[in-house]
This record gives C-alpha cells, structure tokens and sequence, in this order.
C-alpha cells in the first residue's frame, strides 16, 4: 500500500511539473518574442542598403546577439543567477528558470526573425517605397506579414529548445520535469521516471511541432489567397 501511495504522489508530481515546464516555455517564449522580434527586424532594416541602412549600429547589435548565442545554457544558468535574483527574487524554481530562458532564446528569436525577413523579396519593399510607404509602415505593412509564415515556424523551432533548455534547468533545481527527472530518477536510480519524464518532453515537442506547423501552413495559405 505505502509503494502504492507513493507511487500515486509521484504521479501528481510529474504532472504537476509537466504544467511548470508548460509555464516556463511559455513565458520566457513571450518574453524572448517580445524583446528578440524588435532586435531582429533592426538586424534587418539597418543592414547595409536598407531602409534604414546604419552598417556601425547593425554590427555591434549582431556582435552582442552572437555573443548572446554563444553560451552554453548551463553556464549561463550559473553566469545570471545574481540577475536573476535581482528580478524575481529567487535563483531556483520554477520563477528562477525563467530568467536564463528568456535570456537563452532572446538571441536566438533575434536571429530567427532576421532570416525570415530576409526572406521577403526586394521587389516588394521598393515597390512599397515607391508608393510612399514610411519605414514603420513598411516593416508592419510589408516585411512582418510577407514573412509571417515563416516567422511562425521560428518561433516554433524556439519553443522545442525551450522545452530542452528547461529540462536542463533541472540540474540547478529550475523544477519542471527536468528537476524531477534528476532528483527522483537519476539521484534515486528510478530508470522508469527517467523514462517517462523523457516520454512526456518527447510529446510536448511533437504537440508544438504540429500545432507550429499547421499554424505556419494556414498563414500561407491565407497569405497566398490576399496576394491572389
């Protein structure tokens, strides 16, 4: 009975602590998307030959974005705990992981929208300026919706790493199922909770996948019927 009960409170556990890797993912993604779309659209219309060409502004903004990227998360875990104790208050938990999440993927955001925009041809945003069109305009008007399918597939690929970087949060205690899988399945030698923690993230990233997916297709299409 006892094996029973305790079983049962594991089971609570990891369910509890599947909705904490749910929230952290989704927060730190609204914080990353809020303030990486912004640095990613300057990393494109300040770029040489653009509309708001500024060459010494974009390459100091892209030195600090790779500089950004090129942590490993489980250093920067360690390299931002005063910060985030600064923000949240604390430098474990589930508020702790959010900080270094946040910070992990704002890089990463940044990047994945300047591919996107690049994407969008030149012809489209001459023809824009030819109409008159004023810089703030252009980017909402043109280059964000032109780019949006793709900007919806990025930002999907970013949720997936979240999911992993919050299972490496883990090893600090960051809760979620990561911080369950170390504590009672690798500490405690239990090979099944290991297992079904690693079974849980798996679906998650299928489930983000495909809603990523078919929301990036819908955007197409519903792009390609307003071009028609």
């Amino acid at each position: 009975m006892g094996e029973l009960f305790a079983d049962k409170a594991l089971q609570l556990m990891i369910l509890n602590a599947t909705w904490q890797t749910l929230y952290m993912v989704a927060l730190s993604l609204a914080i990353a998307l809020a303030i990486g779309l912004p640095l990613g659209v300057l990393l494109v219309v300040t770029a040489p030959d653009h509309i708001l060409a500024r060459p010494s502004f974009n390459s100091v903004l892209s030195a600090i974005i790779n500089a950004g990227r090129s942590i490993p998360f489980v250093i920067l875990l360690f390299l931002i705990m005063p910060l985030t104790r600064l923000l949240v208050g604390v430098s474990i938990g589930t508020k702790g992981a959010i900080v270094p999440l946040a910070v992990a993927a704002i890089p990463f955001v940044a990047r994945v929208v300047e591919t996107s925009l690049k994407e969008v041809e030149a012809g489209v945003i001459e023809a824009a300026q030819a109409m008159g069109a004023s810089p703030a305009q252009i980017i909402t008007k043109v280059l964000l919706p032109e780019a949006w399918p793709a900007l919806l597939l990025g930002f999907t690929l970013t949720a997936i790493n979240l999911v992993g970087y919050s299972a490496m949060a883990g090893v600090i205690g960051g809760g979620g199922l990561g911080d369950v899988a170390v504590r009672y399945g690798f500490q405690r030698f239990r090979d099944d909770v290991l297992l079904e923690t690693v079974i849980i993230l798996i679906i998650l990233v299928q489930v983000i996948q495909s809603g990523g997916n078919w929301l990036a297709r819908r955007a197409a299409k519903d792009q390609r019927r307003l071009n028609a």
